[in-house]
């Protein structure tokens, strides 16, 4: 079994935020692997799973804050018997350009808070990450406001296709390894590159 965990805030005052964007790509694997989440109390997350390519999928969206997501994350593994090696972690990535997917295979938190709660929670940063570029603010706002701001229209129309993208991409890293995955996948959409 794989647990892929995709970060967010819990609430429609985050929906369509940077910050949401692991969230976003989770309802798109949800889709998929046609499961629906529900609420777990237990874990303080929304729970789906599903099988794809023969692999049984677990969809975690932590409803604890972005900041807190390893107290969800690791309660779920703890529960299931997994390892981080059993880990995908799907997060938003302000220091990549918006569109630009980065997978790695293990590393550290980069900055990123809620990346930092399930490293130091898990116990390990051995686990596989696909970042989403969500790009700095072009109007002037700080980083914060930044990622908990809705996407301006232009900015919506080109994370569409990259949360569709990164869903196939996680998907590529259930079936066939981070490293098949980067090599197909980091970087910016094909339409998109330079």
């Amino acid at each position: 079994m794989k647990i892929v965990a995709g970060l967010g805030n819990p609430g429609k005052k985050y929906e369509g935020t940077p910050h949401n964007t692991g969230f976003e790509v989770a309802d798109e694997l949800s889709r998929l692997l046609s499961c629906d989440f529900r609420r777990s109390l237990r874990f303080k997350a929304r729970i789906a799973s599903g099988t794809g390519d023969g692999q049984d999928v677990l969809l975690v969206k932590p409803q604890t804050f972005m900041n807190r997501s390893g107290v969800s994350v690791s309660s779920v593994m703890r529960y299931r018997k997994l390892t981080p090696a059993d880990l995908v972690i799907v997060v938003d990535d302000a220091d990549l350009p918006l569109g630009r997917i980065r997978i790695r295979p293990n590393g550290g938190s980069g900055g990123h808070r809620g990346m930092a709660s399930i490293i130091e929670s898990v116990g390990s940063s051995d686990f596989a990450r696909v970042r989403i570029g969500v790009g700095h603010d072009e109007r002037g706002r700080g980083l914060v406001q930044h990622v908990l701001s809705r996407f301006s229209a232009g900015e919506r129309e080109r994370i569409g296709p990259v949360i569709k993208r990164a869903a196939q991409a996680v998907m590529c890293i259930v079936s066939s390894g981070a490293e098949t995955a980067m090599n197909e996948f980091n970087g910016l959409p094909p339409d998109q590159d330079i």
